[in-house]
């Protein structure tokens, strides 16, 4: 299932738990529509958007997590897989992209932040950044969310970052992919681009 990479020497990979809007995310990026369900885990494996001439490709990683009807053993296997995926392509990923939900993510990580338990979302966000890949924490639905600045806030210092959360924008981006507000992600990524001498690969984010 993960064996499908395309022969792309620049990646953009996007994380995070299932249902935080990940495909609705992808399809606002590339213009490309694809199945996007109502039941977590509907995406199994990678889909790989290499439709530009360019050495480039965005992949979009099966969502991790709790997912209803999907026993334990899958997850971990899911898991498994996309760790593995990180590992191997690390030197030709860009930037990768973690994408929460802004309503409940500081809930689900205060929910699994136990002695001997690292919430997934906190896990993968360091996880990327000891392979040495720059991370942008995409904050999805944040249409939902009452007051923005507290949020973000938290959600910074559940990750290690000191709050508050405006002097992390190239790594905190506040969206809604579902109202097309992607702004703050483009340029995150853009940033990180900029740093790696990619600004060629900037006309995908704009």
């Amino acid at each position: 299932m993960f064996e499908s990479r395309p022969n792309r020497g620049a990646e953009v990979v996007f994380v995070g738990r299932s249902n935080v809007g990940k495909s609705t995310l992808m399809r606002e990026l590339t213009g490309h529509n694809f199945d996007t369900g109502g039941k977590p885990g509907v995406t199994r494996s990678p889909n790989h958007y290499d439709w530009a001439s360019e050495d480039f490709v965005l992949t979009d990683l099966p969502g991790f997590g709790f997912m209803s009807g999907v026993p334990e053993d899958q997850r971990e296997r899911i898991k498994t897989d996309i760790v593995r995926y990180l590992e191997d392509h690390a030197d030709e990923i860009l930037v990768g992209v973690l994408v929460v939900d802004g309503k409940s993510a500081v809930d689900i990580i205060d929910r699994h932040s136990g002695e001997d338990e690292i919430p997934y979302d906190v896990e993968m966000f360091y996880f990327l950044r000891d392979l040495g890949i720059p991370v942008v924490v995409a904050v999805n639905k944040m249409d939902k969310v009452d007051d923005e600045d507290e949020r973000l806030d938290e959600l910074c210092d559940r990750l290690g970052l000191h709050p508050p959360w405006k002097q992390w924008r190239d790594t905190v981006a506040p969206i809604s992919a579902k109202r097309e507000s992607i702004d703050a992600l483009n340029e995150a990524i853009k940033t990180h681009l900029h740093d790696q001498k990619r600004d060629d690969l900037f006309k995908f984010f704009s």
